[in-house]
C-alpha cells in the first residue's frame, strides 16, 4: 500500500483522548476537528530527555529522518515509556515540488497524513499574511513620505510555493525577491520566541532597511508589530496530532535548515519537555546543517540542552557518497559503502564536538544486504559508537525498539553540552570556526558585498549575535559535487543578512536559493482528487 491508503485506513484515536494521556484538560486545549487540536497551555519547567533526530548528508534517495523519529516515539510508547514527538510543518513548496510530504513514511506516520501535508491549521498561511502585511506596510510608508528616511529595502515578500519566477521583481522601481515562506523571517523568529510577548518584540526588531547614512529602520518604526501578532496569535499555539500508533505529537513550525535554521518551535519544544519523559525532535537536512544551527542557534535562545543524538544513515546514501550511480545504487557494493564511511564518520565527528552522545541508527532499507549492512556496524563497533538498526518504515514501532533501548541506554552516559563558538567573538571568527570544523574548509574567501555587510554589521554592535550558514544540503562544502568529506578546499561567503529580530546573522555560501524551482516532473502531477479521496500524496 502506498503511504496515503497506509494512513487513511488508520484507526485515529480521538484527539482528546491523545490530549488526556498527556496530562492535558479540556481547558487546555481549542478542537481542531476530532483529529487535531490547538493546545494553549503554557510550558511548566518540567523537563524530559530531549532527544535530536538528525541525519548524513542528504541524497536524492531520502534518509528517513522523520520515519525513525515516529518510530522511535512509537518504540518508546510501546515500552510504556511516556513520548512525545515534536517536529516540523511540511511546506507545501516540497509537497507540490519534489521532496514530497514530511509527515514519515509507511508504517511510521503522522495523521492525518493529508491535512498535515497540505493547509493543516493555517499555520503556514498566517505566517506569509503577515509577512506581506509587513512588506505592504513598507511600501505604504515609502508611498506616502517616507518620513524614516528608507533609502533601502532589506525585507522581502514570501509565498510558500516553489516559483522560480519571483527570484527577480520589480517593486515601485526598486529590485526585490521573493523567499519561500520556510525561509522568512517572521517564520525563524516565530520559531525562536517564547511566548507572545516575546513575538511581539521580536516582530518589532526586524531591520526593514537602512537610511542613507546606513542606520537600520526597524519593523516597530512603522508600530505595525501589534498587528502582526496578531495575525500569528492563533497559528502561533502548538498542534497536537498522533502517530498510527497513537504516540502524541506536536507539530509546529518549518523552517528550512539549508537557508534557515531548521527547527520546530521553541514552545512546541518546551511543552513537549514539560509533558512527556522522552521528546524527539528533528532538525532538517544533514547534521552539518540542521543539528548544528539546533545546538547553535536554538538552544542558545531557548537555554536548551540535549540528551542525546540520533544520526541517522542508510545504506543508498552510503554509497552515493561513494560515488556509485542511481543505476547501480540497488547492487550489492560492499566496497562502495565502506568508501562512502567517510560520510558518516564526518557528521559523527562533528556532532562529538557538542558534547552531546551520539547514537548512529541504520535506517534499513529491503534492498540492502547483511554485507552491506554489517560494513557500518563494525565500523561503529570499531570507532565505539552506540549503533542500532531501524525497521519502522514496515514494523512501525516494533521495528525501532532496539533503537529504544540504545538509545535509553546512551541516555545513561555523561555529558557535557556547549555551542560550537561564544557570543564575544567577531562574525570572521564565527564563519571560520563553522567553516573548518563543521564544513571541514580550509580557507574562507568573501565577496566585496559580504565583507561590506559584515563592517556595517559590526558598526552597528551586532557581533554578539550567532551566524547561520545557508548553503546546499547535499555537500559539507558550498558545491553539491563535493560527495564524501570533502577537505583541503575554499568555501565562499556570496553574502550576508542580517535577521536582526530572529536574533542571528545569515551567512550565504556559494549559490543557495531561497525561492526553489520546480523540477521537470513536479509532484503536483501526481496528486489528485478522486471519488471525494485525495489521491497521489507522499
Amino acid at each position: 500500500m502506498t503511504d496515503i491508503e497506509i494512513a487513511r485506513q488508520a484507526e485515529k484515536m480521538d484527539i482528546q483522548e491523545v490530549a488526556t494521556s498527556l496530562g492535558l484538560k479540556k481547558e487546555d486545549y481549542i478542537l481542531y476537528g476530532n483529529d487535531k487540536a490547538k493546545i494553549i497551555k503554557t510550558p511548566t519547567d518540567r523537563q524530559g530527555k530531549l532527544i535530536l533526530v538528525t541525519a548524513i548528508s542528504p541524497t536524492p534517495y531520502g534518509e528517513g529522518k522523520t520515519t525513525v523519529s515516529i518510530g522511535l516515539g512509537d518504540a518508546f510508547h510501546r515500552l510504556n515509556k511516556k513520548a512525545v514527538l515534536v517536529l516540523r510543518e511540511p511546506s507545501m513548496g516540497p509537497v507540490f515540488g519534489m521532496k514530497g510530504g514530511a509527515t514519515g513514511g509507511g508504517y511510521s506516520q503522522i495523521v492525518p497524513m493529508e491535512d498535515i501535508n497540505l493547509h493543516f491549521t493555517g499555520d503556514f498561511h498566517a505566517i506569509t499574511a503577515a509577512n506581506d502585511l509587513l512588506c505592504a506596510a513598507i511600501d505604504n510608508h515609502i508611498y506616502h513620505g517616507n518620513e524614516l528616511g528608507i533609502e533601502e529595502v532589506t525585507f522581502n515578500r514570501c509565498l510558500d510555493v516553489n516559483d522560480r519566477a519571483l527570484r527577480r521583481v520589480l517593486v515601485e522601481g526598486r529590485n526585490e525577491k521573493f523567499n519561500i515562506t520556510a525561509a522568512s523571517e517572521i517564520m525563524a523568529l516565530f520559531c525562536l520566541a517564547n511566548d507572545l510577548d516575546d513575538l511581539k518584540r521580536m516582530l518589532g526588531n526586524i531591520v526593514i532597511g537602512y537610511d542613507k547614512s546606513h542606520n537600520m529602520i526597524y519593523a516597530k518604526d512603522l508600530h505595525i508589530e501589534g498587528a502582526l501578532v496578531t495575525l500569528l496569535k492563533d497559528a502561533f499555539s502548538p498542534n497536537l496530532v498522533q502517530t498510527l500508533e497513537h504516540t502524541p505529537a506536536i507539530i509546529h513550525g518549518g523552517p528550512f535548515a539549508n537557508i534557515a535554521h531548521g527547527c520546530n518551535s521553541v514552545v512546541a519544544t518546551k511543552l513537549g519537555l514539560s509533558l512527556g519523559d522522552y521528546v524527539i525532535t528533528e532538525a532538517g537536512f544533514g547534521a552539518d546543517l540542521g543539528a548544528e544551527k539546533f545546538f547553535d542557534i536554538k538552544c542558545r535562545k531557548a537555554h536548551l540542552s540535549p540528551d542525546c543524538v540520533v544520526l541517522v544513515a542508510t545504506v543508498k546514501a552510503l554509497k552515493y557518497n561513494a560515488g556509485v550511480l542511481k543505476d547501480d545504487i540497488l547492487v550489492e557494493n560492499v566496497e562502495a559503502v565502506r568508501r562512502g564511511l567517510c560520510n558518516l564518520e564526518a557528521h559523527v565527528s562533528n556532532l562529538e564536538k557538542f558534547g552531546v552522545p551520539v547514537v548512529v541508527c541504520l535506517n534499513r532499507y529491503d534492498t540492502d544486504t547483511q554485507l552491506e549492512q554489517e560494513v557500518i556496524s563494525e565500523w561503529c563497533r570499531n570507532r565505539e559508537v552506540p549503533f542500532a538498526i531501524s525497521s519502522a518504515y514496515c514494523d512501525g514501532g516494533m521495528g525501532a525498539e532496539n533503537l529504544a533501548n540504545v538509545v535509553e541506554d546512551t541516555l545513561q552516559l555523561s555529558k557535557d553540552f556547549h555551542y560550537l563558538y561564544q557570543d564575544e567573538k567577531s562574525i570572521c571568527d564565527k564563519i571560520s570556526k563553522l567553516a573548518t570544523e563543521i564544513y571541514h574548509a580550509s580557507k574562507v574567501e568573501y565577496s566585496d558585498e559580504a565583507i561590506r555587510k559584515i563592517n556595517l554589521l559590526e558598526k552597528n554592535n551586532l557581533s554578539y549575535l550567532p551566524i547561520c550558514g545557508a548553503k546546499t544540503q547535499y555537500s559539507l562544502s558550498d558545491d553539491a559535487k563535493k560527495l564524501g568529506n570533502p577537505s583541503d578546499y575554499t568555501i565562499y561567503v556570496r553574502d550576508v543578512e542580517l535577521y536582526h529580530g530572529a536574533g542571528f546573522i545569515t551567512i550565504i555560501f556559494g549559490n543557495i536559493l531561497r525561492m526553489p524551482g520546480l523540477p521537470k516532473h513536479p509532484n503536483y502531477e501526481k496528486i489528485d482528487f478522486v471519488d471525494s479521496k485525495i489521491i497521489g500524496l507522499n
